[in-house]
C-alpha cells in the first residue's frame, strides 16, 4: 500500500490557546473527580441549561408571532390583504440589519464539528444571537423549523463549557453530541430521537458505549424541563390506522420511491438557492453583488407575496400538517402545489439568509406527497377499498422524506414515533425510509464523484486536493443546518500513474498528522 502525503488544512482549533483562562480548572483539580464522573455532571449541566434555552426560544417564537401576525397584523389588515406580505418583510429586514451588525450569527453545528475534529478554527460562539436570529425569523413567517436553532442552543453551550474546562477535542465532541441531543430532545419533545441524533449524525463511528450514558442523561434532562413547561402532548395526532391488505407494504415502499426523489430535489433546490444569492449561477449574479444585510429582506418579501396566494407555506406548518395527518379533505391539486412551492420557498429562505432548520418543511414536504399519494390510490378502483386512508401514507412520507433529506434515517424513524405515539404504521415507515435513504446514497454516488458530506468537511475527494474549509463551511452556512457531517478518516485514492489496480492508495486529511503518512491495513474507503 502506497500512502499519499497529508492534506494540509486549517490549524485545528480545539488545539489553540483558548482566549480566557479557565477558572474552574483548578477547582477540579482539588476536587480530582473521575474523568466519567465529570462528564456525567456536565451532561446533566448541559440538558438543564440547553432544556431552559429551548423552552425561552419557543417562547419568543410564540411572542414575536402573536405581535407580529396577530397585533400588528390585525392593526394594518384593513388597508387590504396585501398586508399579509409585509410580516415577513419585516421579519427579513430586521434580520437584514442584524447581519449587517453582527456579521455572522456564530459557528453552525458544521463549524462546530470541524473545529472539534481539527480542520478549522473555531469563531466566537454567539447563541443568543442566533437564537433571536431564528426567533424573528420564524415568528414572522419564514419557511423553516425550530430544530436546527434548538441543536445549537445545545450544541454552543456543550462547546462553551469544554472550552472553558480546556478539555480533549473527544470529550469535546463528546459534549457537543450530549448539547445536539439535548437540543433536539427539547425541541420536538423526544429524548430517544435526541440520541440517536447525536449518535448517529453528530458523533457517526467515533463514539464508545460510554458515550451512550452522557448523552442519555442530557436528552432526559433537557426532554423532562421542555415537557414541564411547553407540556408532554405529542406534537400530532393520528386517526385510527390498520393495515387493510398485504398488498399496502409494496404500495408504502413505492412511496419510499417517490420520497428519495423529493428528498433530492429538496437538498439540490437549497443548494442551488445558496448559489443564486451568492451570484454563483448565471443569470444572478447581481445578487452576489448586493450586500449580504439585502438578502433577507429579498427572501421575507419572496415568502410574503407568495402566502398572499398560498398562506400555508407560512412558519413552520404544523397545523397544514396535523390536517393532513387529521385527514382533513385536500384536492390532489391543492398537495402537489403546496409540495412544490413549499419546497421553493424554503430554500429562497435558507439561502436568503433567514435562520432556520429544514427538519420541519421536510417533514411538511413528506406530509404533502404522502397525502397526495394516498388519494391517488384511492382514485384507483381496484385499490380504493384495500389501503388505508391519506393521512397514514402522511405520516410515512413525512418519515421518509426527512430521512433522505438529513441522512438520519434511524432519527427519522424515532422522531416519527416519538411525534405521534403510534406504533401501529412502524413497519411500512421503516421499509419507505429504508429505500428513501439507500436510493439517495445511491443517486449521490452515481451522479457526483464526491458525497456531500466530504464537500461540507472541506475535502475534494474527487481530485484529491484540499478546498479552503473555512470559505467552504462559510457558503454552507444556514444551508442544512440539521445536515451534519459527522467522519472522515481516510479514503482509498488513486494518486498517480504508478499503482496497480490491486493496490489501493491512502489518503489521510488530518493536521495532527507528521509530514509522511505510514500505511494502515485494509482501510475502507470513506466514500
Amino acid at each position: 500500500m502506497k500512502a499519499t502525503h497529508p492534506v494540509e488544512l486549517l490549524p485545528p482549533g480545539p488545539t489553540a490557546e483558548t482566549p480566557h483562562s479557565s477558572r474552574l480548572s483548578p477547582l477540579f483539580s482539588r476536587l480530582h473527580p473521575n474523568p466519567e464522573t465529570l462528564l456525567l455532571v456536565l451532561s446533566l449541566v448541559i440538558g438543564g441549561v440547553t432544556g431552559a434555552g429551548v423552552v425561552t426560544f419557543h417562547y419568543l417564537i410564540h411572542l414575536i408571532h402573536s405581535l407580529m401576525l396577530e397585533d400588528f397584523m390585525g392593526a394594518i389588515a384593513s388597508s387590504g390583504s396585501w398586508t399579509l406580505a409585509c410580516i415577513p418583510t419585516l421579519g427579513g429586514v430586521i434580520i437584514g440589519l442584524m447581519r449587517w451588525r453582527f456579521r455572522d450569527f456564530g459557528p453552525n453545528m458544521s463549524s462546530l464539528i470541524a473545529a472539534t475534529r481539527g480542520l478549522q478554527e473555531l469563531s466566537p460562539l454567539k447563541p443568543i444571537t442566533k437564537m433571536v436570529a431564528a426567533s424573528v425569523s420564524l415568528g414572522t413567517g419564514a419557511s423553516l423549523g425550530p430544530e436546527a436553532p434548538s441543536v445549537e442552543i445545545g450544541a454552543n453551550f456543550g462547546m462553551l463549557l469544554a472550552q472553558i474546562l480546556q478539555l480533549s477535542p473527544e470529550r469535546q465532541r463528546l459534549l457537543l453530541g450530549a448539547g445536539a441531543a439535548a437540543g433536539l430532545s427539547a425541541g420536538f419533545n423526544s429524548p430517544i430521537a435526541g440520541v440517536f441524533f447525536a449518535l448517529e449524525v453528530v458523533l457517526g463511528s467515533t463514539f464508545a458505549t460510554s458515550s451512550v450514558s452522557v448523552v442519555l442523561l442530557s436528552a432526559v434532562v433537557s426532554a423532562l424541563i421542555a415537557q414541564i413547561c411547553l407540556g408532554a402532548q405529542p406534537a400530532f395526532a393520528l386517526p385510527v390506522y390498520d393495515v387493510r391488505s398485504p398488498l399496502e407494504l409494496p404500495l408504502y415502499i413505492g412511496l419510499g420511491l417517490l420520497a428519495s426523489g423529493v428528498s433530492l430535489a429538496y437538498t439540490e433546490a437549497i443548494q442551488l438557492a445558496d448559489r443564486c444569492f451568492q451570484g454563483k449561477t448565471r443569470g444572478f449574479t447581481w445578487l452576489g453583488r448586493l450586500p449580504r444585510p439585502l438578502h433577507p429582506v429579498i427572501g421575507g418579501a419572496i415568502v410574503g407575496l407568495v402566502a398572499l396566494q398560498l398562506p400555508q407555506i407560512l412558519g413552520v406548518g404544523y397545523e397544514t400538517v396535523q390536517a393532513m395527518l387529521q385527514d382533513v379533505k385536500f384536492s390532489l391539486s391543492l398537495l402537489l402545489l403546496l409540495l412544490f412551492v413549499k419546497l421553493a420557498v424554503t430554500a429562497i429562505s435558507l439561502g436568503s439568509g433567514l435562520v432556520g432548520g429544514i427538519f420541519a418543511p421536510a417533514m411538511f414536504l413528506g406530509a404533502s406527497l404522502g397525502s397526495a399519494y394516498g388519494i391517488f390510490l384511492e382514485m384507483i378502483p381496484a385499490l380504493s377499498d384495500r389501503v388505508a386512508g391519506p393521512a397514514a401514507y402522511a405520516m410515512v412520507g413525512m418519515a421518509a422524506v426527512l430521512a433522505g433529506s438529513a441522512r438520519a434515517p434511524l432519527t427519522a424513524i424515532l422522531l416519527m414515533f416519538e411525534l405521534t405515539r403510534d406504533y401501529r404504521i412502524v413497519l411500512p415507515l421503516m421499509a419507505a425510509v429504508g429505500l428513501s435513504v439507500w436510493l439517495v446514497e445511491f443517486v449521490n454516488r452515481r451522479s457526483t464523484a464526491h458525497s456531500l458530506n466530504l464537500q461540507q468537511m472541506g475535502v475534494d475527494v474527487a481530485v484529491n486536493e484540499p478546498i479552503k474549509a473555512r470559505e467552504q463551511l462559510q457558503d454552507w452556512e444556514d444551508v442544512l443546518g440539521d445536515r451534519i457531517v459527522t467522519e472522515l478518516i481516510s479514503c482509498q485514492l488513486p494518486i498517480d500513474n504508478e499503482h496497480r489496480d490491486d493496490e489501493p492508495v491512502l489518503a489521510i486529511g488530518n493536521s495532527h498528522l507528521p509530514e509522511n503518512v505510514k500505511p494502515l491495513p485494509e482501510t475502507k474507503s470513506a466514500v
